[in-house]
């Protein structure tokens, strides 16, 4: 299956340390050769990044790595293509716009004879996690044609997660920018770095960062990902059906389906 990552921050945050534990997996140190993205929010702007290549053969991944770009809000994704041929099209994140906002969304898993309705939302390629992803975008639409705070869209964002379980795995993270929603059907997992800092070696790469030297104290950062990323720190792994809602690093609310 694919390997998802997101990062939530209170202050704009180099990822690249974590992308490039991420793209090792993409063909080196994992099976994951079907493509990669990175979404990276600039305010209510959109940094994009996308490739049908194996994530660590990516001339494109290497001058992402070489050019890094600090953002609050990255959702990222490397594929293992089970529904859909391999193209760009098919290539996560998938984004849309909803309420003068751009919607990202990675997901992890397969969804068997999953065939929702058309709607407004409409996917481009014939992947079931871009079909999907319009589905929820129908339905947060239809429930609420109006933009509306990101606490009254839960229960649709759950529940439509909770739904799609029937269909098979569903893990994904979803954002508007400002909010990284994340929904566990098997397996992620996140570790929240604040002062004090220290050293973060990866698993998939001879790197290691110390991230004293890299923040204030201040800083709050989370790092999500379907496997955890460093050898050396505690990440908190996730239970089936178990939601959160992240804003600024922290999580605003939680719960269980």
């Amino acid at each position: 299956m694919c390997e998802l990552l997101g990062m939530s921050a209170n202050v704009p945050t180099d990822i690249t340390f974590s992308l490039t534990g991420l793209m090792q997996r993409g063909g080196r140190t994992g099976p994951h050769r079907d493509g990669w993205g990175v979404a990276l929010y600039e305010g209510r702007g959109l940094h994009m990044f996308k490739d049908s290549m194996p994530g660590a053969d990516s001339e494109v991944a290497r001058m992402i790595q070489g050019y890094p770009l600090k953002s609050r809000t990255v959702i990222a994704h490397i594929r293992h293509a089970n529904v859909g041929s391999v193209n760009l099209a098919n290539t996560h994140p998938f984004v849309r716009e909803l309420g003068g906002r751009y919607w990202c969304f990675v997901h992890n898993g397969q969804l068997n004879e999953f065939a929702p309705d058309p709607g407004l939302f409409q996917p481009v390629g014939d992947t079931d996690s871009e079909a999907a992803f319009c589905y929820l975008l129908n339905e947060v639409r239809r429930r609420f044609p109006d933009p509306v705070p990101v606490e009254m869209l839960l229960p649709v964002l759950v529940g439509t997660c909770d739904h799609f379980r029937r269909f098979g795995v569903f893990n994904c993270l979803l954002s508007d920018g400002d909010w990284l929603f994340t929904f566990c059907s098997t397996k992620l997992a996140h570790i929240t770095r604040r002062a004090p800092f220290g050293p973060a070696h990866l698993k998939d790469a001879d790197l290691t960062v110390d991230f004293k030297a890299e923040t204030t104290p201040d800083d709050v950062v989370t790092v999500i990902a379907t496997e955890p990323l460093t050898a050396n720190e505690t990440w908190a792994l996730h239970q089936p059906g178990e939601w959160k809602l992240w804003w600024d690093g922290e999580i605003v609310t939680q719960g269980r389906v």
